[in-house]
């Protein structure tokens, strides 16, 4: 499977989708098509793969594993709160909501660029199972803290007395967006043992992680949630002070007063 089949294939699956969530007006498909699409890739990647070793299953297995963690997340968010409002500007547009989605379908290629390198050059066969250990145990702390802040987050925001305020407690004590540093060490994680595999053109493939995190620094993560946040509570005292003393990203202990 190549490069180009792979991004046909990601613009294929949220094309379907996408034009059912339009016909339909609905958001409910729109999160659950991501983590579907790295899910479905992983499987293709993996069922061509020219060598099946342990570097083969680790990768694809890593990958599943995130994206049903993550699709079952956010699937039963949005069946708990039925609209995600930042399609609000863009549901009725076929060109602005369309746009999300190809956007979408595209990131989803460049996230998997580790994924198709280490599942597509039979790499498991030139290297040893040590070389995996490092990857495995960043993306396994990456997985754990993505998934403890997305559960203390919705469960902050499920009770009534919530409504309103912000989240400071948990790992959200010790950073402003821990879901989103774990979501980056898993893939950092996933790529890891390219590192050992990769020859030459091929240390390319690191853009993948590369993507993501410069994404969620500087365009479509924290600098939103960040103006968000402001917008609600900049004129509150606690949360300047939560601001001052929490790392934005990192979990690290808060900065003295």
């Amino acid at each position: 499977m190549s490069l180009l089949q792979m991004l046909v294939l990601s613009i294929a699956i949220n094309g379907v989708f996408f034009v059912i969530a339009a016909l339909l007006r609905t958001d409910v498909f729109t999160d659950i098509t991501y983590s579907l699409t790295f899910a479905v890739m992983a499987a293709v990647l993996f069922a061509f793969a020219p060598f099946r070793g342990m570097l083969e299953f680790a990768t694809a297995g890593a990958t599943l594993l995130w994206a049903l963690r993550l699709g079952g997340y956010l699937f039963y968010r949005i069946l708990r709160i039925k609209v995600d409002h930042r399609f609000d500007d863009k549901r009725n547009s076929f060109v602005k909501f369309g746009s999300f989605w190809l956007f979408q379908a595209i990131s989803v290629w460049a996230i998997m660029l580790p994924v198709y390198g280490l599942l597509s050059g039979g790499k498991g066969a030139t290297i040893s199972p040590a070389a995996l250990v490092p990857g495995l145990a960043v993306f396994v702390a990456g997985l754990a803290i993505e998934t403890v802040a997305d559960a203390q987050k919705f469960a902050f925001k499920s009770k009534p007395e919530s409504k309103g305020e912000f989240m400071s407690t948990g790992v959200w004590r010790y950073s402003r967006h821990p879901n989103y540093f774990g979501e980056m060490l898993v893939w950092w994680g996933i790529a890891l043992p390219g590192a050992f595999a990769f020859r030459g053109a091929e240390f390319l493939f690191f853009l993948g992680p590369l993507y993501i995190t410069l994404l969620l620094l500087f365009v479509s993560g924290i600098p939103i949630l960040e103006k968000e946040a402001d917008r609600k509570w900049e004129s509150r005292e606690d949360y300047r002070e939560y601001k001052r003393r929490t790392s934005l990203l990192i979990p690290l202990p808060r900065r003295k007063a």
